[in-house]
């Protein structure tokens, strides 16, 4: 061994280890009126509807960050829990928010700043969103993104949870709890995670909204999946789906939310995605600055 690497520092090398699971696509929830839909995700929270695909009135894909809201036409979806996102400036978010609530009186849209750094908001069909300011510490880099999907799970299902993520989807879960009950975080990606914290409220029954992720061992989710019975659509040579997530030893449903599941060699995985800056507009414009910042600058 040479001196030079005696003197190496010791690095934490898990520290860098994600998982399998290597991306965090999209949320999908049907919504019953596009134009509201793109009120209040477009010009009040600020995101961006994709430029190139769902480009129609009956569908629509909004950018946040590297991660999507996917908004088809439909009887309204709303989440189980509530989509965390990530954004700069909670200042013009809540004037962007103000701005919109006159146009949508009589809906669920609702929103309060709790804090400097935290902004509750509901959609106008009660979908909950919690965004945050930029927090390394929690987010990572991350500037604008959604950095956690949190699920209302029942009471004594998080560490089962767990293990069906971590056998099942070689997923590096990670169990614990706070004032608010007991958790467990699926890492879902960079940043991204599926958060299942238990409640004791009732679960209203599910209606089938649904995420997407991406898996590296493609072929050896599928096959312990299918071997349980689990897979619940063969969507093609790139995808499949599962709903029901599992005791692995009882077989008891202990949470049901469909994934749509993709391998990397899907056409869409790792597609740079569009994001506009909001504060630039028509009357406040500045050459250069339309797009947004995702990640912070170096260090």
């Amino acid at each position: 061994m040479n001196p030079a690497q005696r003197a190496a520092p010791a690095f934490d090398r898990s520290s860098e280890d994600i998982g399998n699971i290597v991306e965090f696509g999209h949320l999908n929830l049907r919504v019953p009126d596009q134009q509201l839909a793109i009120v209040f995700y477009v010009t009040g929270l600020g995101l961006t509807r994709d430029p190139y695909l769902m480009t129609g009135v009956d569908n629509a894909w909004i950018n946040v960050g590297t991660s999507q809201f996917h908004l088809p036409t439909g009887p309204a979806q709303v989440l189980r829990g509530v989509c965390g996102l990530v954004m700069q400036d909670l200042d013009a978010l809540v004037s962007r928010l103000d701005g919109i609530a006159p146009g949508l009186k009589g809906t669920r849209f609702s929103f309060e700043r709790v804090g400097q750094d935290v902004v509750e908001v509901s959609s106008p069909w009660g979908h909950r969103l919690r965004v945050h300011a930029p927090d390394e510490a929690r987010y990572g880099r991350m500037l604008l993104g959604m950095p956690y999907v949190e699920i209302d799970a029942a009471p004594g299902t998080a560490q089962r949870i767990a293990r069906f993520y971590a056998e099942l989807l070689g997923a590096r879960p990670e169990s614990g709890e706070d004032a608010a009950g007991a958790f467990v975080r699926v890492p879902a990606g960079l940043a991204e995670s599926l958060v299942f914290r238990e409640t004791r409220r009732e679960l209203p029954r599910y209606d089938g909204h649904h995420v997407q992720i991406t898996v590296a061992d493609f072929s050896g989710v599928h096959r312990r999946l299918l071997e349980r019975g689990l897979i619940t659509e063969e969507s093609n040579q790139s995808q499949y789906r599962f709903e029901d997530i599992v005791d692995l030893d009882s077989g008891e449903v202990l949470a049901k939310l469909e994934h749509e599941v993709r391998s990397m060699r899907h056409p869409m995985y790792g597609r740079p995605l569009v994001n506009r800056n909001p504060a630039i507009t028509n009357d406040h414009f500045a050459a250069g600055h339309e797009a947004a910042v995702r990640c912070m600058p170096p260090r």
